[in-house]
Parts: structure tokens; C-alpha cells; sequence
């Protein structure tokens, strides 16, 4: 894609799937991500969310770091875990960042273990993240982005009080919410979480924001 200062890595990978130029959402929203501010996007299922956010995250770690996790995304389902899990394989191929995925489904123990040996990205469902960061003494204040993909339909589900406990133990990150809609649910816990936090809704109209999408990295 055409990026500045986009990790060498990333850029190969993405152009090895034949991801050569952004989406019009890519577009919009790539400043004001990479700006590291907390924020809400919102956006039909069409418009590749889950893709934005691998690449963002895949972007902003870059290589493998410490043993805590520095990226936490609560996903859905396990069938979501394992469809994120893929694409971080996929985009991440040239990197050496350290994915891991967990899910209601999955052995508990053996899922610490894992982790204990060292991860830069977890992804999991609600539940399984709740139990999990309640039980282990992980060193949450490395994490640099702490992401929710499909919020609405998480938040549908009555997950606010795990997101939001696992959340106020963190001292600063990056909070960004990807979902379908800006529901109630969305916007409330958006509030309670995040620090004067952006909505975005993308209405499916590409805008011209190239000097964003091609301008120098930031860094928070």
C-alpha cells in the first residue's frame, strides 16, 4: 500500500495479498488512528474493519517486545478469534510479532502457559479475557492499544462490565472501538472508558485524504 514509513514488513505482506492500495475507510481514518487519540469507527461490514485494525496494530508494534501483551482485542466468538488470528498471520508474515488468541472454548491453563512465554497481540472473546486477566498478574500497562472489534454486537451481549474492569486497570492506551453501529451500548461505554473519545461514521463515500494516508508516521 502506499504508505510512508509503513513497516517493511507489513507493506511486503500486504502487497503479497494483493492489498496494494487502502480502502476509501482506510483512507479516512488512517491519520487520525495512527494519531494514537481513543477512538469510535463505525462502519458497515463491507468496508473491511477487521483488516484496518490488523494493519494499524500489526503497524504500531512492529516486532517482538517484552513478554506482557501490547495489544489486547476482544473479539466475539471463537469463530472471530480464529478468522483475526489468521489475518495477523497473513499481514504479519514478514514480522515477528507474537499473536496468541483465546476463547471460551479453549483449556484456561494451558492458554496461561502460552502466554507466559511471551505475546505482543492477545486476541479473545470477553469471557475468556475476564477470567483470565482476573486470575493472572499480567503487566497490563505495557499494552499500547486495547481494541474492540464488532463492539456492538459484543455490547449486545452484556460484555460492558468485563471491558470496562479489564480497562480501568490500565493507565494509558490506545482505545479504539470498531463497530457496525454507534449504538447506545457503544457510545456509553466509549464515554466511561475512553478520554474525549472520536466518533466516525463512514458513510460509504470516499473523501480525499491522500496527504493522510501518505504522510509521515506518527508516534504516540
Amino acid at each position: 500500500m502506499k504508505l510512508k514509513k509503513i513497516h517493511p514488513g507489513l507493506a511486503q505482506s500486504l502487497e503479497e495479498a494483493g492489498l496494494t492500495e487502502p480502502t476509501a475507510l482506510q483512507k479516512e481514518t488512517f491519520g487520525t488512528i495512527k494519531s494514537g487519540v481513543d477512538l469510535v469507527i463505525a462502519a458497515g461490514r463491507e468496508e473491511a474493519k477487521t483488516t484496518t485494525m490488523v494493519i494499524h496494530v500489526i503497524q504500531r508494534l512492529e516486532k517482538e517486545f517484552q513478554e506482557s501483551p501490547r495489544a489486547l482485542i476482544f473479539v466475539q466468538d471463537k469463530t472471530k478469534v480464529l478468522e483475526v488470528l489468521e489475518m495477523f498471520k497473513t499481514y504479519g508474515d514478514h514480522t515477528d510479532l507474537r499473536v496468541y488468541g483465546v476463547h471460551d472454548k479453549g483449556d484456561i491453563d494451558y492458554d496461561k502457559n502460552q502466554i507466559s512465554l511471551g505475546i505482543d497481540v492477545l486476541v479473545g472473546t470477553p469471557v475468556r479475557l475476564g477470567e483470565m486477566f482476573s486470575s493472572a498478574g499480567y503487566d497490563i500497562n505495557q499494552l499500547k492499544m486495547y481494541i474492540i472489534d464488532d463492539a456492538d454486537e459484543i455490547l449486545k451481549l452484556r460484555h460492558d462490565t468485563r471491558i470496562e474492569r479489564i480497562s480501568n486497570g490500565i493507565a494509558k492506551t490506545q482505545r479504539l472501538f470498531f463497530t457496525n453501529t454507534i449504538t447506545d451500548r457503544v457510545e456509553s461505554l466509549a464515554d466511561r472508558i475512553m478520554i474525549e473519545p472520536l466518533f466516525y461514521e463512514f458513510d460509504g463515500e470516499e473523501e480525499e485524504q491522500e496527504e493522510d494516508w501518505d504522510g509521515d508516521e506518527g508516534q504516540q
